[in-house]
C-alpha cells in the first residue's frame, strides 16, 4: 500500500516484513530519476490486469497461470514500492496518496478475486465471498486510520505480500498437479447442483480465514471504541 493518512501509525507485523523492507529500500535507492510514485502505482494496476488475464486465459490452457503469477510479481513491485519511493525521496503526498492508494487497492482486489473466480478450477461464489471479506478488511483499515490513527497493514502475521506468495504457490501446484485443475464433485445446495474440486476446498478455507479475521478484528475494535466512547446517560 502506498501511503497512510498523515500522523497515522503504520502497524506491519507480517512474517516477511523485515526482509521486504530491506528489499524495497534497496529498490527505492536504485530507481531511475524519471520513475515516480504515480508511475509505480500504474505499474501495480497493470500487474492486476495481467493477473486477471492470466486466470481467464487459463480456461484455454492451464499454463496461462504462469502469466497470472507474473502479474502478482508486477503488482507487488508497483503497489509496494510506490509509497516507499515517495518516503525515500521525501516527496510524499499523504492526502492525495491515501486516496489514490485505497481507490487503486479496491480495483486491484476486484481484478484478482474476479479473475480467480473466472478460472476453470474455482467456484465464482467462493471468489466473490473472498473479495467481499477482503474489501471489508480494507474498509476496516481505513476507518481505524482515521479513528485511532492506526494504519494496520497485516492481520495474523499475514499481509498482501504473503497472500500474493500463497497464490503464486497455488498457481504452480495447479499447473503440475492435474487433480487440482478439475471440479469432479457435486454438492446439492438449496436445490441446485454446485460443482467443486480440491482447489475449491483450499479456497474456501482461505476465505473462511479472511471472514474469521474480519469478525475478530471488528469485535476487538468495537470493544476498544466502546471503552473510548462509552454510552451517555439521557437526562430527561
Amino acid at each position: 500500500m502506498a501511503e497512510e493518512v498523515k500522523a497515522s501509525k503504520r502497524i506491519q507485523t507480517s512474517m516477511l516484513n523485515a526482509l521486504e523492507k530491506k528489499v524495497l529500500m534497496w529498490l527505492a535507492e536504485r530507481q531511475p530519476v524519471w520513475m515516480t510514485s504515480n508511475y509505480l502505482t500504474f505499474i501495480g494496476i497493470f500487474g492486476s490486469l495481467v493477473i486477471f488475464a492470466g486466470y481467464v486465459l487459463s480456461n484455454l490452457n492451464i499454463n496461462w497461470l504462469w502469466l497470472a503469477s507474473l502479474g502478482f510479481i508486477i503488482n507487488w513491485y508497483g503497489d509496494s514500492l510506490d509509497g516507499n519511493l515517495a518516503r525515500f525521496r521525501g516527496t510524499g503526498r499523504p492526502i492525495y496518496g491515501y486516496y489514490l492508494d485505497h481507490t487503486v487497492d479496491a480495483l486491484n482486489e476486484i481484478c484478482m478475486f474476479v479473475g480467480i473466480g473466472l478460472a476453470p478450477f474455482c467456484n465464482i461464489w467462493i471468489a466473490i465471498i473472498g473479495l467481499i471479506a477482503y474489501l471489508l478488511l480494507t474498509l476496516n483499515v481505513s476507518m481505524n486510520a482515521h479513528l485511532k490513527k492506526e494504519f494496520k497493514l497485516t492481520y495474523a502475521k499475514m499481509g498482501p505480500t504473503e497472500l500474493r506468495i500463497i497464490l503464486i504457490i497455488l498457481n504452480t501446484l495447479i499447473i503440475f498437479i492435474e487433480p487440482l485443475q478439475k471440479t469432479p464433485y457435486t454438492l446439492n445446495l438449496f436445490g441446485s447442483s454446485v460443482k467443486y474440486g480440491i482447489f475449491d476446498c483450499f479456497a474456501a478455507f482461505i476465505v473462511a480465514a479472511l471472514v474469521l479475521v474480519y469478525v475478530v478484528s471488528v469485535l476487538k475494535d468495537l470493544a476498544e471504541y466502546a471503552r473510548l466512547d462509552p454510552p451517555k446517560k439521557w437526562n430527561k
